[in-house]
Parts: C-alpha cells; sequence; structure tokens
C-alpha cells in the first residue's frame, strides 16, 4: 500500500524494512548468530545496502546484487527481528534512510517511508504519520496468501513473535507516535485503505509520508 500510495501521490518510495532484511541476509550468508549483537554489527558495517525510490521500480541490493526476492524467505523474516534490535545496525541504517529521506525532500519534494520505527525515530518530524493495524488473524491470512504459504496458523504464532519482539525491544520498540492517526485495515479493502491514505495526504499538504505499524 505505501508503494502504491507513493506513485499515486507522485512521490519516492523507501522501504526501510527492507533495507533490515537485507542487513539480516548479509549476517546469514557470512555464517553468523543473528544473536549474536557484536558480530552482527561488524558484518553489517561492512555490507552495503542500497534500496531503489522509484514505486515503480523497486529493488534492494546487498554488496551490488539483487536480494528482492531472498529477503522475503523464511530465514530472513526469522532472523531479521533480532538483527534489527542491534543498536548499532539501527544507528547505521537509520542514518542511511535519513539520508534518503532529505535527499527526496530536496529533489523531488516528497517521499512515503514505511517501516516500523518511522514516525517515531526515523522521521518524527514528518506532517502525517499513519499506523496500520489489523487483527492478527488477519494479518496472519494476508502474510499466508502473500507468500503462497498454507499453514495460517504457523504464519500468525510468526507474526505475533516478532510483534513481541519489535514492540519489547531495547532500541526504536514499535509505537504508534503519539500524532499518528491510527487506522484499522481489518476489514478494509486495499483501495479502500489507499483511498483513505491519499486524502489524509493531501489534506496534510505531503512532505514526507510515515507508513509503519502491523500489517
Amino acid at each position: 500500500m505505501a508503494r502504491r500510495l507513493a506513485a499515486w501521490l507522485g512521490a519516492r518510495y523507501l522501504d526501510t524494512g527492507a533495507m533490515y532484511r537485507a542487513a539480516a541476509l548479509g549476517v546469514l550468508r557470512a555464517g553468523i548468530d543473528p544473536a549474536d549483537p557484536i558480530a552482527v554489527s561488524k558484518e553489517v558495517a561492512r555490507r552495503c545496502i542500497e534500496v531503489g525510490t522509484d514505486p515503480d521500480s523497486y529493488s534492494v541490493l546487498l554488496d551490488g546484487g539483487d536480494v528482492s526476492r531472498e529477503i522475503r524467505g523464511s530465514a530472513v523474516t526469522t532472523a531479521v527481528s533480532p538483527v534489527s534490535a542491534v543498536s548499532r545496525v539501527r544507528e547505521l541504517l537509520v542514518a542511511q534512510q535519513r539520508q534518503i529521506i532529505s535527499d527526496a525532500i530536496t529533489g523531488d519534494g516528497g517521499i512515503v517511508v514505511e517501516g516500523r520505527d518511522i514516525g517515531t525515530v526515523v522521521a518524527p518530524d514528518a506532517s502525517l504519520k499513519v499506523f496500520l493495524t489489523a487483527t492478527a488473524a488477519q494479518r496472519a491470512a494476508r502474510r499466508a496468501a502473500q507468500d503462497g504459504m498454507d499453514d495460517v496458523a504457523e504464519v500468525r504464532r510468526a507474526v505475533e513473535r516478532r510483534d513481541r519482539f519489535d514492540s519489547s525491544r531495547a532500541t526504536s520498540p514499535m509505537c504508534a507516535a503519539e500524532d499518528a492517526v491510527e487506522l484499522d485495515t481489518t476489514a478494509l479493502d486495499v483501495e479502500t485503505v489507499l483511498g483513505r491514505l491519499y486524502e489524509l495526504a493531501v489534506a496534510r499538504g505531503l512532505v514526507v509520508l510515515a507508513v509503519r505499524g502491523r500489517t
């Protein structure tokens, strides 16, 4: 939804979660335990992570290679929460994310940013912050359909596990910003959600839109 919204608005698009997934993939490729913060920090620091900001041509590169599909695999999904909880990893990637946002505002006038700490940490001055949510059951069904998985119950357990991990981590815990607009998408289809986000963006005079939350 964030990427489609960016296209509707003629804005750039940034998926910060993809950056953490690329970092997790680098850690796995190096054979490092995602729970070892020192080794993880060193590995991520030496990696080159690049993300495209064109909503019509999405790409994620790790050391020059396209990993857009590989980062969506189950191994990366399991590793991304402990890797992204490492303070040094977040420090490195948040600095990169802020630079991307600054460049987009300066060059193109706007960007839609998607992630779990955008409105609270990465872009706390965003002109519009949106916290999307839905029930765990609905989110699991969506994720299973997206990834072609049959065991929805297992997907739900994984979704709830990640929520607990991300909400309780010491660095940049997942939570809605105080001034965020909260939107429960459980009973809404994609087009309805997009329409509401578009109306919010236009009403606020979009500069940076932070889209994050449990979706």
